[in-house]
């Protein structure tokens, strides 16, 4: 009979675990079936960047999760916890099936001691999870029955490898397999409880124990191995694939569209299935942890845009739609009995922002005020989880990528700033899929705000935003001239007059060559440029806008045509070094104008980067005192888009008299002054200015003055001391009228606090 009995337990483990791992491998091929509906990539531009990509770092040593060390730490525990104990599982397992024999492992007791301890961290990381989501209530998770699932999936799980150990302990008592109660630091005590409840050692009762909870956690086990793929925890095996052929340099180009290509039906992303399969990829590898959100200034001022809900929205319609196309089931076990496709679907209902008030009240004003200008997300996660639901009746086919997943309102919210990318831990890239998104609807449909629009023709008529002269965009040189004693030829003159050609194109771009207040920083920047012995020139009435915020919006017919007329320009006069005070300039030329055909031995500088370099080499020596307390405003496309965060730093440090003071969110996670992304020309309507809320954090550091690297964010923040009523007693200045007042010892151009505008 016992014989019967050990193949009866061998037949039913068999069928059991066959029957689940099918399972798993069906809904993870249907999924791997779902991605597969996206626009196929070679992953050529992925794959180069794979090996010292950093992947092991992500995975193994958890770099980004870190970033939150509570939360890293946690899930550290998890995650080698679970490692350790697959074998813990199969000795278990094999225990079980073989009657009571143990694996036949070296150092059998402290391996025991190993797994038991492991177990109980387990087990304290999920209730520190729990209270971190329940108790503590971080506004970046989710609450609800769904994200309990897995608490309670690894809970169990760890209360029936304890529970197994005791009744075996009791069911084998005195058994030569079973280590020391000293080995047994959390099954012993549980066995000794048992026992003294009635349960004898070598009772029935104490084998029914043993074997009702092995036959239960086998059932669990295979349970949340089925759950995986159905659920945020696929990115348990899509996240080291997503990590592997994520891009890294540089991060945040766009790829170009192919304008000319005759066959192409749409341009961008109007459905689902115009993402490429590594944008689709993403979706499965998304985590829900929130880390996106929680920094994301669109969701933190108010705005509906939440790049976590941007990935989940995506990833839900994907699988539904998927459904829909393959007529097969997502789900297990209901695909044994369902097809896919059923009339109800996931889309966005109405939705009523929590705060729809962009103007500065007076009670913002002041010290006490300026605080409350930060919001949190908490308003534009209720308005996602109220607005995102399964609606009967409608078919995954009805409902259209842009409006019944993402709203306009959504895509027109991002600044393009990439904070969101730098905390995601598993490499998921927000920003190309919103910019896709643009596309489509400004190609494709015409559509995007009216003052966007007005830019952009604007842009397309006269090269610059606010529709003012082409042929007045090198007026700055003679007033430069006028203001500073300094001449600077244009490129067309040095030809002419067969000078020696010059070694530095300056590009002045929109803002120096048009804005009275970004034509200061320029004029330093000539000063400092000459002072230094460069032989430099500008294009003048040449010069045309950079493209980026056409690109940004979503006109990459504009942008393409800006673009090659430019590089054009750049052959023309054989240009072999830029420099410019723009990080968007400096970005678009450096990484994305030789997609188009800029030659790739073109030097591309921002100012910042040049000035150190002079400093450094002692061709500019700051001598005079600058006596402030400045705080840093890094820009976006200088810092994320570029890793430039060190060289506005450095030339503060070398000019006497001044102290850096760091806000809380700087470097990588410095928040955005809300001007990217094309937003520099388009008015916010919902929630909090976000440059009002980033103001508000400069000020909380108390400086004298709040310095930048960047044309944008330079108007941007002047703009919001002016709102806060701080434009008194804090400037807002770049590093290089800083240093020119350390160099050339007076103020020079610089505009006196309060004078600002």
């Amino acid at each position: 009979m016992q014989g019967i009995g050990a193949w009866i337990r061998w037949g039913l483990f068999a069928v059991v675990v066959a029957g689940m791992v099918w399972m798993f491998a069906a809904v993870v091929w249907r999924r791997v079936g779902h991605i597969r509906l996206g626009v196929p990539v070679t992953f050529k531009r992925y794959k180069s960047q794979g090996k010292g990509n950093g992947t092991a770092g992500e995975v193994l040593g958890h770099r980004r999760l870190l970033k939150d060390a509570r939360s890293g730490a946690m899930h550290l525990v998890y995650f080698y916890g679970f490692i350790v104990l697959q074998f813990g599982a199969l000795d278990l397992l094999w225990k079980g099936l073989s009657g009571g024999d143990a694996l036949p492992l070296p150092y059998y007791p402290e391996f025991a001691w190993m797994q038991e301890t492991t177990v109980a961290l387990v087990l304290a990381a999920v209730c520190y999870g729990g209270y971190r989501r329940y108790i503590e209530r971080l506004p970046r998770l989710k609450r609800g029955w769904k994200p309990s699932i897995v608490l309670w999936f690894i809970g169990t799980l760890m209360m029936t490898v304890l529970l197994s150990l005791a009744f075996e302990r009791l069911a084998a008592a005195g058994g030569n397999h079973l280590p020391s109660t000293a080995h047994a630091p959390v099954s012993g005590p549980i066995s000794e409880a048992l026992a003294a409840t009635g349960i004898g050692e070598g009772s029935a009762a104490a084998h029914v124990g043993f074997e009702l909870f092995w036959w239960l956690h086998l059932l669990v086990l295979l349970g949340f191995l089925v759950y995986v793929p159905q659920s945020k925890h696929f990115h348990l095996l899509t996240a080291p694939v997503n990590l592997w052929f994520r891009r890294s340099d540089p991060p945040g180009r766009l790829a170009p569209l192919d304008l000319e290509d005759e066959e192409a039906e749409s341009f961008g992303a109007g459905d689902i299935q115009h993402f490429t399969q590594k944008q689709l990829l993403d979706l499965y590898a998304c985590v829900e942890c929130g880390r996106c959100t929680n920094v994301c200034p669109a969701s933190n001022t108010g705005k509906l845009l939440s790049p976590m809900h941007l990935i989940v929205k995506l990833r839900d319609h994907l699988t539904e739609r998927g459904a829909a196309i393959t007529s097969r089931s997502p789900w297990m076990p209901a695909g044994l009995w369902q097809r896919g496709g059923t009339e109800a679907a996931h889309a966005m209902g109405a939705v009523i922002p929590a705060t729809d008030d962009s103007r500065v009240h007076e009670s913002t004003r002041g010290e006490e005020g300026v605080r409350k200008l930060a919001i949190g997300i908490g308003s534009t996660m209720a308005a996602q989880k109220a607005a995102w639901s399964v609606q009967e009746g409608r078919r995954a086919e009805e409902v259209a990528l842009i409006g019944g997943v993402m709203t306009e309102e959504e895509l027109w919210s991002c600044t393009t700033c990439r904070n969101c990318e730098e905390q995601c831990p598993v490499g998921n890239e927000h920003v190309d899929k919103i910019i896709d998104m643009r596309r489509h609807l400004v190609l494709m449909e015409g559509k995007l705000p009216a003052d966007g629009q007005r830019a952009l023709q604007h842009i397309e008529r006269q090269s610059n935003p606010w529709g003012l002269p082409r042929a007045e965009r090198a007026e700055w040189i003679d007033d430069c001239e006028r203001k500073t004693g300094i001449r600077v030829d244009t490129m067309g003159e040095r030809l002419r007059s067969g000078g020696k050609p010059p070694e530095i194109l300056l590009w002045a771009g929109s803002m120096g060559a048009y804005d009275t207040r970004s034509r200061r920083v320029l004029y330093d920047l000539v000063k400092l440029m000459t002072c230094a012995g460069l032989r430099f020139a500008t294009l003048g009435g040449e010069e045309r806008s950079s493209g980026d915020t056409a690109r940004r919006i979503g006109n990459e017919l504009l942008f393409q045509q800006l673009c090659r007329d430019n590089i054009d320009t750049l052959r023309k006069y054989e240009i072999r070094h830029i420099v410019t005070a723009c990080p968007h300039t400096f970005n678009t030329f450096k990484n994305e104008y030789p997609d188009f055909g800029m030659p790739r031995d073109i030097a591309v500088e921002h100012h910042t980067e040049l000035l150190r370099r002079l400093v450094e080499e002692g061709r500019l020596k700051p001598e005079y005192p600058v006596e402030e307390e400045v705080t840093i405003h890094d820009s976006c496309y200088l810092g994320r888009y570029n890793d430039q965060y060190e060289a506005p730093r450095s030339l503060l440090r070398a000019i006497p008299g001044v102290v850096v003071r760091e806000m809380e969110r700087s470097r990588s996670n410095g928040m955005c002054c809300g001007a990217g992304g094309g937003l520099m020309w388009m008015e916010e309507h919902a929630g909090t200015r976000v440059n009002y809320a980033r103001t508000a954090q400069a000020l909380e550091v108390q400086p004298t003055v709040i310095s930048s690297a960047c044309p944008y964010c330079l108007t941007m923040m002047e703009d919001g001391l002016k709102a806060l009523a701080k434009n008194e007693q804090v400037a807002a200045r770049d590093v290089a009228e800083l240093l020119a007042e350390s160099i050339f010892g007076t103020p020079g151009d610089k505009l006196g606090r309060g004078e600002q505008g």
